[in-house]
């Protein structure tokens, strides 16, 4: 099985275990366009993979991942992107989400906005004692999309997730853990170790039970809550991206990121 090599991923497969890193450490793994088209290309390699039973999807270095890279909204010359680029996060999430494969998301550090979308689309959730989580989206000028929404009204309930949504605060590992979006909350030294012995415990399952019970659980989800209403959420974040109340807003959030 020859394993792919990619600029913003790395990506490697032992046994029924496959690994899934976000590695743009120098930037806590920002979602670059790059890095979206690459995620999706990464989940269509595990898929026609077979013996793979379970992925860990972590970060490297000391963040998970720090959501959208800011410069994807607008280029040297201000202008925003069009709605293929756009779109581009909600066709990574639905391909990572409908994996074959078991997702198991291990976060450590950081873990913000599209970060946090991307650890919902994942079957399970393992976390660093110390990780922090955030969706600063509205702060930012921008509506959480990616079908972000959704999937964590299934998560966690719609009272929260409007908590979050909206006042942008930062919430803890144990806080993630009492409202159930976090399975498990464990020592950051042992995160690693943690996770690849909970992922080689799942893999040593039958793999056709493993496959059914991920495509009935998903199925119960989407009739609790559609993923389809993300469709729209291109079109909203271009919205938000000419409007001058969300620009100033973003303007603002931007001004305030240098001077920390």
């Amino acid at each position: 099985m020859v394993q792919p090599e990619f600029e913003t991923l790395l990506v490697s497969a032992e046994g029924p275990l496959g690994r899934l890193t976000l590695n743009r450490p120098e930037k806590l793994n920002a979602l670059s366009p790059a890095m979206l088209k690459e995620l999706v290309q990464a989940a269509r390699w595990f898929d026609a993979q077979p013996e793979i039973r379970v992925v860990i999807v972590a970060g490297a270095g000391r963040a998970f991942c720090a959501g959208f890279d800011l410069n994807f909204f607008a280029g040297a010359d201000g202008t925003p992107p069009g709605h293929e680029d756009a779109d581009l996060g909600r066709v990574m999430i639905e391909q990572l989400a409908n994996m074959r494969a078991l997702t198991l998301a291990a976060i450590q550090g950081r873990c913000v906005g599209g970060g946090v979308v991307i650890a919902a689309a994942c079957d399970l959730r393992i976390a660093a004692a110390d990780a922090i989580f955030s969706i600063p989206e509205i702060d930012m000028g921008i509506p959480l999309a990616w079908g972000g929404i959704p999937r964590l009204v299934r998560e966690i309930g719609p009272a929260m997730t409007r908590e979050l949504v909206l006042d942008c605060r930062e919430f803890s590992a144990a806080e993630a853990q009492a409202l159930g979006f976090v399975n498990r909350r464990i020592p950051a030294e042992k995160l690693a170790e943690e996770a690849a012995a909970w992922a080689n415990r799942l893999a040593g399952k039958a793999g056709r039970l493993l496959a059914v019970t991920k495509r009935q659980v998903n199925a119960a989800a989407e009739l609790l809550l559609p993923s389809a209403a993300a469709i729209g959420d291109a079109d909203e974040l271009l919205a938000a991206l000419g409007d001058p109340e969300c620009r100033e807003m973003s303007r603002n959030y931007l001004a305030a990121r240098l001077k920390r």
